[in-house]
């Protein structure tokens, strides 16, 4: 079920980057494909796919962080007034 979830996030992020809904600055993409690639993660280390698993872990961290860069620009931008 896990590795299902993190499919069906990461398949929605892609449709809505795809129809321009979201943008790759938008924290609600990010957090879809972190959560996404967490579930793929887990559901990689369970049964062993070493290679699935540490794609993922690396895709987990992209996402960390823009979402690091995203709320550090909003920080920013909040503070200079």
């Amino acid at each position: 079920m896990v590795g299902w979830t993190g499919a069906g996030l990461i398949l929605l992020a892609y449709l809505l980057i795809s129809t321009d809904r979201v943008t790759g600055r938008s924290p609600a993409y990010q957090w879809m494909n972190l959560v996404g690639a967490a579930g793929f993660t887990i559901n990689g280390a369970y049964h062993g796919a070493l290679p699935s698993a540490s794609l993922n872990i690396v895709w987990m961290g992209i996402a960390a962080a823009a979402l690091w860069r995203i709320w550090k620009r909003r920080d920013s931008s909040t503070s200079a007034t």
